[in-house]
Protein backbone atom coordinates (compact mmCIF):
# COMPACT_ATOMS: atom_id res chain seq x y z
CA UNK A 1 0.00 0.00 0.00
CA UNK A 2 1.71 3.00 -1.24
CA UNK A 3 1.57 6.47 0.61
CA UNK A 4 0.25 9.55 -0.76
CA UNK A 5 2.85 12.06 -1.98
CA UNK A 6 1.12 14.99 -1.53
CA UNK A 7 3.53 17.79 -1.62
CA UNK A 8 3.82 20.46 1.71
CA UNK A 9 4.84 23.93 0.38
CA UNK A 10 7.64 25.29 2.40
CA UNK A 11 6.15 28.02 3.66
CA UNK A 12 2.83 29.58 4.68
CA UNK A 13 0.38 31.82 3.65
CA UNK A 14 0.48 35.69 4.12
CA UNK A 15 -0.40 36.62 7.67
CA UNK A 16 -2.45 39.71 7.89
CA UNK A 17 -3.06 41.25 11.19
CA UNK A 18 -6.25 42.91 12.12
CA UNK A 19 -6.12 45.31 15.00
CA UNK A 20 -8.66 47.65 16.38
CA UNK A 21 -11.07 48.36 19.21
CA UNK A 22 -12.20 45.54 21.84
CA UNK A 23 -14.79 47.64 22.90
CA UNK A 24 -16.87 50.87 22.43
CA UNK A 25 -19.31 51.71 20.05
CA UNK A 26 -19.76 50.25 16.68
CA UNK A 27 -21.93 51.38 13.64
CA UNK A 28 -23.40 48.15 10.92
CA UNK A 29 -21.62 49.83 8.67
CA UNK A 30 -18.10 49.30 9.61
CA UNK A 31 -19.37 45.87 10.95
CA UNK A 32 -20.55 44.88 7.84
CA UNK A 33 -16.93 46.22 6.32
CA UNK A 34 -14.90 44.60 8.79
CA UNK A 35 -16.66 41.24 8.14
CA UNK A 36 -16.03 41.76 4.60
CA UNK A 37 -12.42 42.08 5.20
CA UNK A 38 -12.38 38.98 6.58
CA UNK A 39 -14.51 37.07 4.07
CA UNK A 40 -12.48 38.88 1.35
CA UNK A 41 -8.67 37.51 3.70
CA UNK A 42 -10.15 34.40 3.48
CA UNK A 43 -11.16 34.07 0.04
CA UNK A 44 -8.16 34.75 -1.22
CA UNK A 45 -6.19 32.20 1.02
CA UNK A 46 -4.08 34.23 3.65
CA UNK A 47 -4.10 33.74 7.33
CA UNK A 48 -5.76 36.09 9.69
CA UNK A 49 -4.23 37.06 12.87
CA UNK A 50 -5.45 38.93 15.55
CA UNK A 51 -5.19 39.55 19.09
CA UNK A 52 -8.20 37.20 20.14
CA UNK A 53 -10.33 39.62 21.48
CA UNK A 54 -13.78 41.10 21.14
CA UNK A 55 -15.38 43.86 19.23
CA UNK A 56 -13.45 45.27 15.90
CA UNK A 57 -11.11 42.44 15.43
CA UNK A 58 -13.80 39.50 16.24
CA UNK A 59 -16.04 40.81 13.51
CA UNK A 60 -13.25 40.23 11.37
CA UNK A 61 -12.45 37.05 12.94
CA UNK A 62 -16.20 35.60 12.10
CA UNK A 63 -16.44 37.31 8.62
CA UNK A 64 -13.32 34.90 7.65
CA UNK A 65 -14.53 31.79 9.34
CA UNK A 66 -17.74 32.40 7.35
CA UNK A 67 -15.42 31.36 4.36
CA UNK A 68 -13.59 28.94 5.73
CA UNK A 69 -10.20 30.85 6.73
CA UNK A 70 -7.45 30.33 8.92
CA UNK A 71 -7.60 32.30 11.86
CA UNK A 72 -5.15 32.22 14.81
CA UNK A 73 -5.93 34.48 17.85
CA UNK A 74 -2.42 36.31 20.48
CA UNK A 75 -4.39 36.05 24.09
CA UNK A 76 -2.73 38.10 26.73
CA UNK A 77 -3.92 35.25 28.73
CA UNK A 78 -2.30 32.60 30.32
CA UNK A 79 -3.99 29.86 29.53
CA UNK A 80 -7.90 29.16 28.02
CA UNK A 81 -9.21 29.80 31.87
CA UNK A 82 -7.88 33.29 31.79
CA UNK A 83 -8.61 33.83 28.34
CA UNK A 84 -11.94 33.08 28.86
CA UNK A 85 -12.75 34.80 32.59
CA UNK A 86 -10.59 37.11 33.06
CA UNK A 87 -9.71 39.23 29.52
CA UNK A 88 -14.08 37.67 28.33
CA UNK A 89 -12.58 37.22 25.08
CA UNK A 90 -13.64 35.15 22.31
CA UNK A 91 -13.05 31.76 21.49
CA UNK A 92 -15.67 31.29 18.54
CA UNK A 93 -14.00 31.42 15.29
CA UNK A 94 -10.61 30.80 16.08
CA UNK A 95 -7.77 27.41 14.80
CA UNK A 96 -5.26 28.15 17.18
CA UNK A 97 -4.63 30.57 20.30
CA UNK A 98 -1.09 31.24 20.99
CA UNK A 99 -1.63 32.09 24.75
CA UNK A 100 1.50 34.39 25.85
CA UNK A 101 0.91 35.60 29.36
CA UNK A 102 2.05 38.93 28.61
CA UNK A 103 -1.46 40.95 29.14
CA UNK A 104 -2.78 42.94 27.38
CA UNK A 105 0.06 45.91 26.51
CA UNK A 106 2.85 43.07 26.57
CA UNK A 107 1.01 40.67 23.73
CA UNK A 108 1.14 43.30 21.60
CA UNK A 109 4.81 42.69 20.06
CA UNK A 110 4.27 39.21 19.28
CA UNK A 111 0.97 39.94 17.98
CA UNK A 112 2.32 42.72 15.46
CA UNK A 113 5.87 40.63 14.29
CA UNK A 114 3.68 37.79 13.72
CA UNK A 115 1.95 39.43 10.68
CA UNK A 116 3.35 39.79 7.35
CA UNK A 117 1.14 42.82 6.64
CA UNK A 118 -1.52 45.44 9.19
CA UNK A 119 -4.39 46.67 9.06
CA UNK A 120 -5.78 49.03 11.51
CA UNK A 121 -9.50 49.59 11.75
CA UNK A 122 -10.94 52.08 14.78
CA UNK A 123 -9.26 51.71 17.69
CA UNK A 124 -8.65 53.35 21.28
CA UNK A 125 -5.08 53.62 23.20
CA UNK A 126 -4.36 49.90 23.02
CA UNK A 127 -4.54 50.24 19.58
CA UNK A 128 -2.40 53.13 19.03
CA UNK A 129 0.52 51.08 20.97
CA UNK A 130 0.45 48.52 18.30
CA UNK A 131 0.22 50.81 15.50
CA UNK A 132 3.80 52.77 17.58
CA UNK A 133 5.33 49.04 17.26
CA UNK A 134 4.27 48.24 13.33
CA UNK A 135 5.79 51.60 12.83
CA UNK A 136 8.09 51.76 14.51
CA UNK A 137 9.47 48.10 13.02
CA UNK A 138 8.88 49.58 9.45
CA UNK A 139 6.02 46.76 8.75
CA UNK A 140 3.39 47.44 5.61
CA UNK A 141 0.51 49.10 7.60
CA UNK A 142 -3.00 49.06 6.23
CA UNK A 143 -5.33 51.83 7.77
CA UNK A 144 -9.45 50.96 6.68
CA UNK A 145 -10.59 55.04 6.25
CA UNK A 146 -14.29 55.65 7.93
CA UNK A 147 -13.93 52.55 10.83
CA UNK A 148 -13.55 55.64 13.50
CA UNK A 149 -11.04 56.00 16.17
CA UNK A 150 -7.65 56.65 16.31
CA UNK A 151 -7.35 55.11 12.20
CA UNK A 152 -9.21 57.87 10.92
CA UNK A 153 -6.35 59.71 12.72
CA UNK A 154 -3.05 58.19 11.71
CA UNK A 155 -2.35 60.53 9.03
CA UNK A 156 -2.14 63.33 11.60
CA UNK A 157 -0.20 61.16 13.98
CA UNK A 158 2.25 60.06 11.67
CA UNK A 159 3.28 63.84 11.01
CA UNK A 160 3.51 64.49 14.05
CA UNK A 161 5.88 61.73 14.89
CA UNK A 162 7.95 62.89 12.12
CA UNK A 163 9.88 60.10 12.01
CA UNK A 164 11.12 57.90 9.01
CA UNK A 165 11.14 54.04 10.15
CA UNK A 166 10.85 52.18 6.29
CA UNK A 167 6.91 52.03 7.20
CA UNK A 168 4.28 52.21 4.31
CA UNK A 169 1.09 53.09 5.55
CA UNK A 170 -2.20 52.44 2.98
CA UNK A 171 -5.74 54.36 3.53
CA UNK A 172 -8.78 53.16 1.63
CA UNK A 173 -12.08 52.97 3.08
CA UNK A 174 -13.00 49.64 0.58
CA UNK A 175 -11.83 46.96 2.60
CA UNK A 176 -11.44 44.83 -0.86
CA UNK A 177 -9.21 47.83 -2.14
CA UNK A 178 -7.25 47.77 0.87
CA UNK A 179 -6.33 44.20 0.10
CA UNK A 180 -5.65 44.78 -3.71
CA UNK A 181 -3.41 47.42 -2.25
CA UNK A 182 -1.38 45.50 0.32
CA UNK A 183 -0.88 41.81 -1.43
CA UNK A 184 0.92 44.06 -4.77
CA UNK A 185 3.20 45.56 -1.81
CA UNK A 186 3.72 42.25 -0.04
CA UNK A 187 4.37 40.39 -3.54
CA UNK A 188 7.03 43.73 -4.44
CA UNK A 189 8.91 44.03 -0.69
CA UNK A 190 7.96 40.89 1.28
CA UNK A 191 7.95 37.66 -0.60
CA UNK A 192 10.68 37.94 -2.74
CA UNK A 193 12.80 38.00 0.89
CA UNK A 194 10.91 35.05 2.00
CA UNK A 195 11.43 33.37 -1.32
CA UNK A 196 15.18 33.70 -0.98
CA UNK A 197 15.20 32.37 2.35
CA UNK A 198 13.49 29.58 1.33
CA UNK A 199 15.47 28.53 -1.79
CA UNK A 200 18.99 28.96 0.65
CA UNK A 201 17.62 27.41 3.43
CA UNK A 202 16.44 23.79 4.27
CA UNK A 203 12.68 24.27 4.41
CA UNK A 204 12.59 21.15 7.22
CA UNK A 205 15.18 23.11 9.52
CA UNK A 206 18.64 21.59 10.73
CA UNK A 207 19.04 19.20 13.36
CA UNK A 208 21.98 19.79 16.00
CA UNK A 209 23.67 16.76 15.68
Amino acid sequence: MTKSTKVIPPFPQMTIGVMGSAGGNMTEETKKSLRCLGECIAKRKHVLITGACPGMPHETVLGAKEEGGIVVGISPALNLEEHVEKYHSPTRGYDAIIYTGSGLMGREIENIRSCDVVIFAGGRSGTLGEFAIAYDEGKVIGVLRGSGGIADHLDKIISMVDKETGARVYYESDPYKLLDVLEAVYRERIFPRHKRLMENNDPDGMSDG
